[in-house]
Formats: C-alpha cells, sequence, structure tokens
C-alpha cells in the first residue's frame, strides 16, 4: 500500500454519506488543466447523482491524524451496451493538493484496475485534454496508451484544446 510520507493510503467504495466532502473536493480540484465545464458555483449541486452514484467511485483516504479522503476516481462502464461489458472508462480523478504527489492518483488507478478485473472487465479507457501533460505522465506510466486524438475538440479560455483517448488492457 503507498504511503503519503509515512501515512498509508487506503481505498474504499464511496458511500453516500461521502456525498459533501466528496462534493468539496471536487470543487476545490476543479483546473483549466482538465475541466472543460465552467468552474462550480453556489448553489452547489450535490456530488452524487442518478448518473453519478456511490458505486462507480473508489474513494482515497489518508492523511495525518487520521484518514480523511484524498481523492476519488469515477469508473464506469462507457456504454450500456452489452458488447461494450468487457471495458471501464475512467470519468474522473480527483487529488486533494495537501495530498498530491504522494502517490494517491498512482493508488486510486491501481485500485481501479483491480476493481475492474474483479468486474470482468479486460480494458480501460480515459479521456484527457491534450495540455494536461501531468495526468497524460502519469497514465503512460501505468500503461495507458494514446489511441486517439480529437484535434481542437474544446475551445477553453480562448484556445483550441485537443481531447486524447487513452487505453490499455486489463490482462497480464
Amino acid at each position: 500500500m503507498p504511503e503519503t510520507h509515512t501515512h498509508p493510503v487506503h481505498v474504499r467504495p464511496a458511500v453516500l454519506a461521502d456525498d459533501a466532502v466528496l462534493g468539496d473536493l471536487d470543487r476545490a480540484t476543479w483546473s483549466t488543466l482538465h475541466a472543460v465545464t465552467p468552474r462550480p458555483q453556489p448553489p452547489y449541486e450535490p456530488f452524487f447523482d442518478e448518473r453519478h452514484r456511490p458505486e462507480s467511485i473508489l474513494v482515497a483516504e489518508a492523511g495525518e491524524g487520521g484518514p480523511r479522503p484524498a481523492g476519488y476516481l469515477r469508473l464506469v462502464p462507457p456504454t450500456p451496451l452489452a458488447c461494450n461489458t468487457h471495458v471501464r472508462q475512467i470519468q474522473g480523478l480527483a487529488v486533494a493538493e495537501w495530498a498530491r504527489g504522494r502517490g494517491v492518483a498512482r493508488t486510486l488507478l491501481r485500485a481501479a484496475f483491480a476493481a475492474a478485473r474483479a468486474d470482468g472487465a479486460n480494458r480501460m479507457t480515459l479521456r484527457v485534454l491534450g495540455h494536461n501533460a501531468p495526468a497524460r505522465a502519469l497514465y503512460e506510466s501505468e500503461g495507458f496508451v494514446v489511441e486517439g486524438v480529437l484535434p481542437g475538440e474544446f475551445f477553453l479560455h480562448g484556445r483550441y484544446v485537443d481531447d486524447v483517448m487513452m487505453g490499455r488492457s486489463l490482462t497480464p
């Protein structure tokens, strides 16, 4: 289990009671590096809704003075089609500022690989903005490869940004 300095990172499934803390974490980590939607403004929507259920979220906990949510990863089937059930897609990954650089994202990714395999998946995909070099480097270091690029797919903050599709096998 990776450690944040001397404190281990533990990953668990989300529960409904995580709604407020994950919503706060999501808003605190909003960044032009990964967001294609505007910065959230009050009144805030709940973190969980019909499309974003606790069972699709893994929560990383770490920290001094007892574990607290350090990050989350949303892992879902990319479509409702039976012919696509062997694939899982990462549709969100966030790490609290205080926990960055301590292996939290890598721990979440590896927990997602294990959860997807346990659920019968043999492939994982994700989408990342082309200018998000730190995320792309992390994903590549964990076996993801670029499988496609939609050039200039988004117009963000006065410039066109590529949408990069990445994927990897989950079989040994």
